[in-house]
Protein backbone atom coordinates (compact mmCIF):
# COMPACT_ATOMS: atom_id res chain seq x y z
CA UNK A 1 0.00 0.00 0.00
CA UNK A 2 1.39 3.39 -0.98
CA UNK A 3 2.06 5.99 1.66
CA UNK A 4 -0.10 9.10 1.49
CA UNK A 5 0.81 12.80 1.77
CA UNK A 6 0.80 13.75 5.43
CA UNK A 7 1.80 10.29 6.70
CA UNK A 8 4.44 10.58 9.40
CA UNK A 9 7.28 8.04 9.49
CA UNK A 10 9.21 7.51 12.74
CA UNK A 11 7.73 10.72 14.09
CA UNK A 12 10.15 12.69 11.94
CA UNK A 13 9.56 12.29 8.20
CA UNK A 14 6.33 13.72 6.76
CA UNK A 15 5.40 12.38 3.32
CA UNK A 16 4.92 15.18 0.79
CA UNK A 17 4.37 13.31 -2.47
CA UNK A 18 4.95 10.08 -4.30
CA UNK A 19 7.86 10.40 -6.75
CA UNK A 20 7.89 7.01 -8.45
CA UNK A 21 8.98 3.40 -8.30
CA UNK A 22 12.24 1.60 -8.94
CA UNK A 23 12.70 -2.11 -9.47
CA UNK A 24 12.19 -3.00 -5.81
CA UNK A 25 11.18 0.23 -4.07
CA UNK A 26 8.73 3.09 -3.90
CA UNK A 27 10.24 6.57 -3.61
CA UNK A 28 8.68 9.57 -1.87
CA UNK A 29 9.56 13.19 -1.32
CA UNK A 30 9.41 13.80 2.42
CA UNK A 31 10.11 16.59 4.88
CA UNK A 32 12.68 15.94 7.59
CA UNK A 33 11.11 17.78 10.50
CA UNK A 34 14.25 17.58 12.63
CA UNK A 35 16.47 19.40 10.13
CA UNK A 36 13.85 21.29 8.10
CA UNK A 37 14.95 19.78 4.79
CA UNK A 38 13.46 17.67 2.05
CA UNK A 39 14.69 14.10 1.60
CA UNK A 40 14.01 11.03 -0.47
CA UNK A 41 12.28 8.34 1.57
CA UNK A 42 12.37 4.85 0.05
CA UNK A 43 10.08 1.99 0.97
CA UNK A 44 10.56 -1.61 -0.26
CA UNK A 45 7.91 -3.14 -2.48
CA UNK A 46 8.12 -6.57 -0.87
CA UNK A 47 9.70 -8.58 1.95
CA UNK A 48 12.70 -9.58 -0.15
CA UNK A 49 13.56 -5.95 -0.83
CA UNK A 50 12.93 -5.00 2.80
CA UNK A 51 15.59 -7.44 3.97
CA UNK A 52 18.11 -5.66 1.76
CA UNK A 53 17.44 -2.13 2.94
CA UNK A 54 19.56 -2.57 6.04
CA UNK A 55 22.49 -3.70 3.91
CA UNK A 56 22.05 -0.73 1.58
CA UNK A 57 22.01 1.65 4.54
CA UNK A 58 25.17 0.18 6.04
CA UNK A 59 27.25 0.21 2.86
CA UNK A 60 26.12 3.53 1.41
CA UNK A 61 26.55 5.36 4.73
CA UNK A 62 30.29 4.72 4.41
CA UNK A 63 30.58 6.91 1.33
CA UNK A 64 30.75 10.70 1.20
CA UNK A 65 31.26 12.01 -2.31
CA UNK A 66 29.54 14.56 -4.59
CA UNK A 67 28.75 11.80 -7.12
CA UNK A 68 27.10 9.48 -4.59
CA UNK A 69 23.67 10.14 -3.07
CA UNK A 70 24.13 10.48 0.69
CA UNK A 71 22.34 8.17 3.11
CA UNK A 72 20.83 10.03 6.07
CA UNK A 73 18.84 7.46 8.02
CA UNK A 74 17.58 3.89 8.19
CA UNK A 75 14.31 3.05 9.92
CA UNK A 76 13.81 -0.64 10.69
CA UNK A 77 10.35 -2.09 11.27
CA UNK A 78 8.56 -5.35 11.93
CA UNK A 79 6.88 -5.48 8.53
CA UNK A 80 8.83 -2.96 6.49
CA UNK A 81 11.86 -0.68 6.63
CA UNK A 82 12.59 2.77 5.26
CA UNK A 83 15.72 4.29 3.83
CA UNK A 84 16.23 8.07 3.90
CA UNK A 85 18.56 9.57 1.32
CA UNK A 86 19.63 12.88 -0.11
CA UNK A 87 16.92 14.22 -2.40
CA UNK A 88 18.37 14.78 -5.87
CA UNK A 89 16.53 17.41 -7.87
CA UNK A 90 16.37 15.39 -11.05
CA UNK A 91 15.46 12.04 -12.56
CA UNK A 92 17.27 8.79 -13.14
CA UNK A 93 19.42 8.49 -16.24
CA UNK A 94 17.23 5.74 -17.69
CA UNK A 95 14.29 8.14 -17.77
CA UNK A 96 16.38 10.75 -19.59
CA UNK A 97 17.43 8.09 -22.11
CA UNK A 98 13.82 7.00 -22.58
CA UNK A 99 12.45 10.51 -22.97
CA UNK A 100 15.20 12.45 -24.72
CA UNK A 101 18.26 10.64 -25.96
CA UNK A 102 18.65 8.02 -28.67
CA UNK A 103 22.39 8.20 -28.00
CA UNK A 104 24.72 10.70 -26.32
CA UNK A 105 27.38 12.56 -28.23
CA UNK A 106 30.87 11.64 -27.05
CA UNK A 107 31.38 14.90 -25.12
CA UNK A 108 28.27 14.45 -23.02
CA UNK A 109 28.99 10.74 -22.58
CA UNK A 110 32.55 11.47 -21.41
CA UNK A 111 31.24 14.00 -18.88
CA UNK A 112 28.74 11.53 -17.44
CA UNK A 113 31.23 8.68 -17.41
CA UNK A 114 33.90 10.70 -15.62
CA UNK A 115 31.55 11.59 -12.77
CA UNK A 116 30.14 8.07 -12.48
CA UNK A 117 33.70 6.71 -12.34
CA UNK A 118 34.57 9.18 -9.58
CA UNK A 119 31.58 7.98 -7.57
CA UNK A 120 32.55 4.34 -8.08
CA UNK A 121 36.14 5.15 -7.12
CA UNK A 122 34.89 6.61 -3.82
CA UNK A 123 32.89 3.42 -3.21
CA UNK A 124 35.83 1.17 -3.95
CA UNK A 125 38.14 3.12 -1.64
CA UNK A 126 36.01 1.91 1.28
CA UNK A 127 35.66 -1.58 -0.24
CA UNK A 128 32.03 -1.11 -1.26
CA UNK A 129 30.89 -2.94 -4.40
CA UNK A 130 27.75 -1.40 -5.83
CA UNK A 131 26.76 -4.57 -7.75
CA UNK A 132 23.95 -2.96 -9.73
CA UNK A 133 25.31 -0.06 -11.77
CA UNK A 134 22.79 0.78 -14.48
CA UNK A 135 21.09 3.94 -15.80
CA UNK A 136 18.11 3.68 -13.43
CA UNK A 137 20.48 3.76 -10.43
CA UNK A 138 22.16 6.97 -11.56
CA UNK A 139 20.40 10.23 -10.79
CA UNK A 140 21.02 13.25 -13.02
CA UNK A 141 19.81 16.83 -12.97
CA UNK A 142 17.14 17.95 -15.42
CA UNK A 143 19.29 20.53 -17.23
CA UNK A 144 20.57 19.87 -20.77
CA UNK A 145 24.18 19.73 -19.50
CA UNK A 146 23.45 16.97 -16.93
CA UNK A 147 25.59 18.86 -14.42
CA UNK A 148 24.61 16.80 -11.38
CA UNK A 149 25.41 13.08 -11.44
CA UNK A 150 24.87 10.83 -8.39
CA UNK A 151 24.96 7.07 -7.91
CA UNK A 152 22.25 5.60 -5.71
CA UNK A 153 20.66 2.32 -4.54
CA UNK A 154 23.52 0.34 -3.06
CA UNK A 155 22.61 -3.29 -2.57
CA UNK A 156 18.86 -2.82 -2.74
CA UNK A 157 18.60 -4.47 -6.13
CA UNK A 158 21.40 -6.96 -5.49
CA UNK A 159 20.26 -10.24 -6.94
CA UNK A 160 20.56 -13.63 -5.36
CA UNK A 161 21.27 -16.59 -7.60
CA UNK A 162 17.76 -17.90 -6.96
CA UNK A 163 16.21 -14.78 -8.48
CA UNK A 164 18.30 -15.06 -11.62
CA UNK A 165 17.46 -18.76 -11.91
CA UNK A 166 13.77 -17.95 -11.58
CA UNK A 167 14.02 -15.34 -14.30
CA UNK A 168 15.75 -17.79 -16.62
CA UNK A 169 13.09 -20.44 -15.97
CA UNK A 170 10.13 -18.07 -16.34
CA UNK A 171 11.45 -15.92 -19.18
CA UNK A 172 11.44 -12.18 -19.85
CA UNK A 173 7.73 -11.84 -19.17
CA UNK A 174 7.88 -13.13 -15.61
CA UNK A 175 7.15 -10.76 -12.74
CA UNK A 176 10.53 -11.52 -11.22
CA UNK A 177 12.37 -10.82 -14.44
CA UNK A 178 10.57 -7.60 -15.25
CA UNK A 179 11.01 -6.24 -11.73
CA UNK A 180 14.61 -7.03 -10.91
CA UNK A 181 16.53 -8.79 -13.63
CA UNK A 182 15.75 -7.45 -17.08
CA UNK A 183 16.89 -3.91 -16.38
CA UNK A 184 20.13 -5.00 -14.73
CA UNK A 185 21.28 -7.87 -16.93
CA UNK A 186 22.81 -5.83 -19.77
CA UNK A 187 25.33 -4.31 -17.34
CA UNK A 188 26.15 -7.35 -15.19
CA UNK A 189 29.61 -8.89 -15.19
CA UNK A 190 30.04 -12.52 -16.33
CA UNK A 191 31.19 -13.62 -12.86
CA UNK A 192 27.67 -12.90 -11.61
CA UNK A 193 26.52 -16.03 -13.40
CA UNK A 194 29.43 -18.24 -12.35
CA UNK A 195 30.07 -17.35 -8.72
CA UNK A 196 27.73 -14.64 -7.49
CA UNK A 197 29.12 -14.73 -3.98
CA UNK A 198 32.66 -13.92 -5.15
CA UNK A 199 31.75 -10.63 -6.77
CA UNK A 200 34.34 -7.96 -6.13
CA UNK A 201 35.33 -4.49 -7.31
CA UNK A 202 36.05 -5.53 -10.94
CA UNK A 203 32.36 -6.39 -11.40
CA UNK A 204 31.55 -2.69 -11.13
CA UNK A 205 34.24 -1.87 -13.70
CA UNK A 206 32.60 -4.26 -16.19
CA UNK A 207 29.29 -2.48 -15.56
CA UNK A 208 30.97 0.87 -16.22
CA UNK A 209 32.19 -0.40 -19.58
CA UNK A 210 28.75 -1.70 -20.52
CA UNK A 211 27.21 1.60 -19.46
CA UNK A 212 29.68 3.67 -21.50
CA UNK A 213 28.98 1.48 -24.53
CA UNK A 214 25.24 2.09 -24.15
CA UNK A 215 25.71 5.84 -23.84
CA UNK A 216 28.00 6.26 -26.83
CA UNK A 217 26.60 3.63 -29.19
CA UNK A 218 22.93 3.81 -28.25
CA UNK A 219 22.66 0.04 -27.81
CA UNK A 220 23.55 -2.36 -25.01
CA UNK A 221 26.69 -4.35 -25.87
CA UNK A 222 25.18 -7.78 -25.21
CA UNK A 223 21.52 -7.04 -25.85
CA UNK A 224 18.71 -7.07 -23.29
CA UNK A 225 16.78 -9.53 -21.19
CA UNK A 226 17.58 -13.13 -20.34
CA UNK A 227 19.16 -13.74 -23.74
CA UNK A 228 22.01 -11.43 -22.79
CA UNK A 229 23.39 -13.93 -20.28
CA UNK A 230 24.89 -16.27 -22.87
CA UNK A 231 26.40 -13.36 -24.82
CA UNK A 232 27.91 -11.83 -21.70
CA UNK A 233 29.59 -15.15 -20.98
CA UNK A 234 31.43 -15.00 -24.30
CA UNK A 235 32.62 -11.42 -23.87
CA UNK A 236 31.97 -10.87 -27.57
CA UNK A 237 30.06 -7.76 -28.62
CA UNK A 238 29.89 -5.51 -31.71
CA UNK A 239 32.87 -3.15 -31.69
CA UNK A 240 31.66 0.46 -31.20
CA UNK A 241 33.22 1.59 -34.48
CA UNK A 242 31.15 -1.00 -36.38
CA UNK A 243 27.90 0.47 -35.03
CA UNK A 244 28.72 4.18 -34.99
CA UNK A 245 30.73 5.88 -37.72
CA UNK A 246 31.62 9.22 -36.15
CA UNK A 247 32.29 12.31 -38.21
CA UNK A 248 35.89 13.63 -38.14
CA UNK A 249 35.24 16.19 -35.39
CA UNK A 250 34.13 13.42 -33.03
CA UNK A 251 36.44 10.60 -34.11
CA UNK A 252 39.38 11.07 -31.73
CA UNK A 253 37.21 11.26 -28.62
CA UNK A 254 35.07 8.37 -29.84
CA UNK A 255 38.19 6.25 -30.26
CA UNK A 256 39.39 7.20 -26.77
CA UNK A 257 36.09 6.07 -25.25
CA UNK A 258 36.09 2.88 -27.35
CA UNK A 259 39.47 1.93 -25.88
CA UNK A 260 38.08 2.39 -22.37
CA UNK A 261 35.09 0.18 -23.19
CA UNK A 262 37.36 -2.57 -24.49
CA UNK A 263 39.52 -2.43 -21.36
CA UNK A 264 36.50 -2.73 -19.08
CA UNK A 265 34.67 -5.51 -20.93
CA UNK A 266 37.34 -8.16 -20.37
CA UNK A 267 36.26 -11.58 -19.14
CA UNK A 268 39.08 -11.98 -16.61
CA UNK A 269 38.32 -9.60 -13.71
CA UNK A 270 42.04 -9.27 -12.92
CA UNK A 271 42.68 -7.79 -16.37
CA UNK A 272 40.24 -4.91 -15.97
CA UNK A 273 41.44 -1.47 -14.85
CA UNK A 274 40.50 -0.30 -11.37
CA UNK A 275 38.04 2.53 -10.86
CA UNK A 276 40.95 4.71 -9.78
CA UNK A 277 42.79 3.93 -13.00
CA UNK A 278 39.66 4.72 -15.01
CA UNK A 279 39.39 8.13 -13.36
CA UNK A 280 43.01 8.80 -14.25
CA UNK A 281 42.44 7.76 -17.86
CA UNK A 282 39.33 9.92 -18.30
CA UNK A 283 41.08 12.86 -16.64
CA UNK A 284 43.57 12.82 -19.52
CA UNK A 285 40.86 12.92 -22.19
CA UNK A 286 39.91 16.27 -23.70
CA UNK A 287 36.19 16.89 -24.00
CA UNK A 288 33.86 19.86 -23.89
CA UNK A 289 31.95 20.74 -20.72
CA UNK A 290 30.38 23.89 -22.17
CA UNK A 291 26.83 24.73 -21.12
CA UNK A 292 24.16 23.04 -23.22
CA UNK A 293 20.96 24.49 -24.64
CA UNK A 294 17.93 22.91 -26.29
CA UNK A 295 16.66 24.32 -29.56
CA UNK A 296 15.15 23.54 -32.96
CA UNK A 297 16.91 23.44 -36.32
CA UNK A 298 15.69 25.98 -38.85
CA UNK A 299 16.79 27.29 -42.26
CA UNK A 300 18.95 24.25 -42.85
CA UNK A 301 19.97 23.73 -46.47
CA UNK A 302 18.24 26.88 -47.72
CA UNK A 303 21.34 28.91 -48.56
CA UNK A 304 23.79 26.02 -48.45
CA UNK A 305 23.12 22.31 -48.10
CA UNK A 306 25.62 21.75 -45.27
CA UNK A 307 24.71 24.41 -42.71
CA UNK A 308 21.80 26.02 -40.93
CA UNK A 309 20.69 27.60 -37.65
CA UNK A 310 19.26 26.63 -34.28
CA UNK A 311 16.48 28.61 -32.62
CA UNK A 312 16.30 28.55 -28.83
CA UNK A 313 13.66 30.13 -26.61
CA UNK A 314 15.20 32.86 -24.44
CA UNK A 315 18.28 33.36 -26.63
CA UNK A 316 18.34 36.57 -28.67
CA UNK A 317 20.04 35.13 -31.74
CA UNK A 318 20.03 31.84 -33.59
CA UNK A 319 23.17 29.73 -33.40
CA UNK A 320 24.96 28.76 -36.60
CA UNK A 321 25.95 25.11 -37.11
CA UNK A 322 27.58 22.97 -39.78
CA UNK A 323 26.47 19.45 -40.63
CA UNK A 324 29.91 18.17 -39.55
CA UNK A 325 29.08 19.28 -36.00
CA UNK A 326 25.86 17.24 -35.97
CA UNK A 327 26.47 14.03 -34.07
CA UNK A 328 25.28 10.96 -35.97
CA UNK A 329 23.03 10.96 -39.03
CA UNK A 330 21.96 14.07 -40.90
CA UNK A 331 20.25 17.24 -39.68
CA UNK A 332 16.87 18.40 -40.89
CA UNK A 333 14.62 21.35 -40.21
CA UNK A 334 12.42 20.78 -37.20
CA UNK A 335 14.87 18.49 -35.39
CA UNK A 336 14.97 19.16 -31.66
CA UNK A 337 18.59 19.28 -30.56
CA UNK A 338 20.93 19.77 -27.61
CA UNK A 339 23.98 21.91 -28.30
CA UNK A 340 26.74 24.08 -26.84
CA UNK A 341 27.27 27.58 -28.23
CA UNK A 342 30.57 29.42 -28.70
CA UNK A 343 31.21 33.06 -29.63
CA UNK A 344 31.30 33.74 -33.35
CA UNK A 345 30.80 36.53 -35.85
CA UNK A 346 28.13 37.34 -36.85
CA UNK A 347 26.44 34.41 -35.03
CA UNK A 348 27.47 32.09 -32.25
CA UNK A 349 28.68 28.64 -33.37
CA UNK A 350 27.04 25.44 -32.17
CA UNK A 351 29.14 22.37 -31.34
CA UNK A 352 28.39 19.59 -30.67
CA UNK A 353 24.82 19.30 -31.93
CA UNK A 354 22.91 16.25 -30.69
CA UNK A 355 19.48 15.26 -31.93
CA UNK A 356 16.88 14.64 -29.22
CA UNK A 357 13.76 12.54 -29.38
Amino acid sequence: MLLQPGNLIAGRYRILEYIGAGGMQEVYRAEDLAFNRQVALKAPKNLSASKRFDRSAVVSAKITHPNVARTFDFIPGETTAYLVEELVDGVDLQQRLNDEFEVLDVHLAAHLFQHICKGVQACHKVEVVHRDLKPSNIMVSRDPSLRVVKITDFGIAKMAAAEIDAAVDEGDDSITASATVVGALPYMAPEVFTDEYQLDLPADVWSLGALLYHLTVGERPFGSGIRAIAKIGTGIYPAPETVIHPKPQFRDLFNDLSVIIKRCLVLNPADRPTAEELVGIVDQICYSTAERFVGTICNYGIQHRSWGFIQTAGREEDAFFHADSYYRNNPANGHRVSYAAFAGDPRSRAFPVLRLK
